[in-house]
């Protein structure tokens, strides 16, 4: 993978840090929100924690908050960045007394610090102008049992790039847009219609590179399991969800896709032309725009009979439960959620704003920009449950046992990959997620 690669996937391939969460999320240790947070004076120091990305990120954030601090002389905003590879493992370690007034955090992990006491719900803090600007999709992420414990200032989609030179070369029709998607069987044969004109057969990249048996596994190929009807967990079970007939078929299809599938170990199978089709996310736009120019186009994932899907989600912010004043904290989220700060974060690391006015005034995004696609997929959010064919965004399961339910899915999609029976796979993952819940009284939040 290169270091393009590398810095657009840890903007939007969120949930890589989710490791340290897995033995929390099955010991049981939390229950309930018993949140301590208290309004306050609105005025005084607030503490802020931040992961340290990127560093046009970084700077973007340092450069919010310096605004912030110098607009006005009523609160202060003391900001420590973490490093991203220690930044999940020190909020999990850290006691919830300890914890900031205002933290960031991977949005799959939020349901887990919830149920662990960790945030308070930032419904009564932030302006209902925040609130009604954030997009619908950002809100579902946020969204536990009616109340919202994070908004984000950017959002994430995957897509199919594909180059159009190759791919008229090759006489392959492709979507010009969500209504006229490809279906897994169309997709198959474009695979092999690519390959006829291919040298050494090699069509597709997936980032393989890394493996499946990760966040990339479940965030990049989840909708595979959402297209084709199923879910990685309906009702607080897997079992009938994950390991229906539809998604082990499905899976099927997507194992049959290896033979095509270029390594990319060098990330430049698709930059470079080795390939004509890239499934990925909206991050990897700058590099490969740079390498095709006019002949990247930008198109949906495939359709297995349910609607194509995508996930989304991304780094957000919220409140620490034990602060003692939330109401200031709110008035920096006012601030950092605005069209200034959110147009200068989604500069800096090319993702989709999270905000409806950011998003309208984007220029890759807007309406006729080379991104519409995923503002597109957005403005069609399912949520994490309701997951019809005429939706498209999905949320990964906002629960506290989604790191379980990421690492048994991702493990299975990994060893389909390798070769397993689709059906085995899925329906050892199922057993697994059921008894992890059952163990953990379906990690209930009150």
């Amino acid at each position: 993978m290169s270091p393009t690669s590398r810095k657009y996937r840890r903007t939007a391939c969120t949930g890589l840090a989710l490791a340290p969460l897995v033995a929390l999320a099955a010991c049981g240790g939390g229950s309930g929100t018993d949140a301590s947070a208290e309004a306050g004076s609105g005025k005084g120091t607030i503490s802020v924690w931040a992961h340290q990305g990127q560093k046009s990120e970084a700077a973007a954030l340092q450069n919010a908050v310096k605004s912030f601090n110098s607009s006005q002389n009523k609160i202060k905003v003391d900001l420590k960045l973490i490093p991203e590879k220690d930044y999940t493992k020190t909020i999990t370690a850290t006691d919830a007394a300890e914890l900031p007034d205002v933290l960031e955090f991977d949005g799959p992990t939020m349901a887990n610090f919830v149920y662990n006491k960790k945030l308070a719900p930032i419904d009564t803090y932030v302006s209902a102008k925040t609130m009604d600007n954030a997009t619908a999709a950002s809100k579902a992420q946020g969204e536990v049992e009616g109340k919202h414990y994070g908004l984000g200032m950017f959002d994430s989609g995957l897509g199919i790039y594909g180059n159009k030179k190759l791919l008229d070369a090759a006489g392959v029709k492709y979507p010009t847009g969500l209504s006229d998607d490809w279906t897994a069987e169309e997709f198959t044969s474009a695979l092999k219609a690519l390959k006829a004109k291919d040298s050494d057969g090699k069509t597709l990249d997936l980032q393989e590179s890394g493996g499946y048996a990760n966040e990339w596994g479940t965030y990049g190929f989840a909708p595979i399991v959402w297209s084709a009807g199923g879910s990685l967990l309906k009702d607080g079970k897997a079992e009938g969800a994950l390991d229906t007939p539809a998604v082990a078929s499905a899976l099927k299809t997507f194992q049959s896709w290896k033979t095509y599938v270029d390594p990319n170990t060098d990330g430049n199978a698709f930059a470079k032309g080795r390939v004509a089709l890239s499934w990925v996310g909206h991050w990897m736009y700058p590099a490969y725009s740079q390498g095709l120019g006019d002949d990247l186009v930008v198109l949906p994932l495939p359709d297995f009979g349910n609607g194509p899907k995508t996930g989304q989600g991304s780094w957000a912010w919220g409140i620490g439960a034990d602060t003692k004043n939330a109401k200031a904290a709110g008035t920096f989220l006012d601030a950092l959620l605005n069209d200034t700060n959110v147009t200068a974060m989604t500069t800096a690391n090319g993702a989709v704003p999270a905000t409806k006015t950011a998003l309208a005034k984007s220029s890759l995004y807007k309406e006729g920009g080379p991104l519409q696609l995923f503002a597109d997929q957005l403005a069609k959010p399912c949520g994490d449950s309701d997951i019809t064919k005429s939706c498209v965004a999905v949320t990964r399961p906002v629960t506290a046992g989604y790191p379980v339910i990421t690492s048994k899915f991702s493990e299975a999609l990994n060893s389909v990959y390798g070769g397993t029976d689709p059906k085995s796979a899925l329906q050892k993952a199922a057993r697994a997620i059921d008894q992890d819940f059952s163990d953990n009284a379906g990690y209930k939040i009150p």
